[in-house]
């Protein structure tokens, strides 16, 4: 009972700015806001989720991605 009481460990993801918004599409400065990201160099420690994911695969060439548990 307390292995099943225990909760699991979510996996994480560090996502950091390293482009800059500027001259970006809409949508791309949109997806950057999304994930807490809005000036150059800020990190954010996300969970690990297909719907994370998609969002870092729209704006993988402005960020920096770390740590994929």
């Amino acid at each position: 009972m307390a292995a099943k009481a225990k909760a699991k460990a979510k996996a994480t993801v560090r996502v950091t700015q390293t482009g800059s918004p500027i001259g970006r599409t809409k949508d791309q400065l949109a997806t950057l806001k999304g994930l807490g990201l809005n000036k150059l160099h800020r990190t954010r420690e996300l969970e690990d989720t297909p719907a994370v994911r998609g969002m870092i695969n729209k704006v993988r060439h402005l960020i920096r991605v770390e740590g994929a548990e």
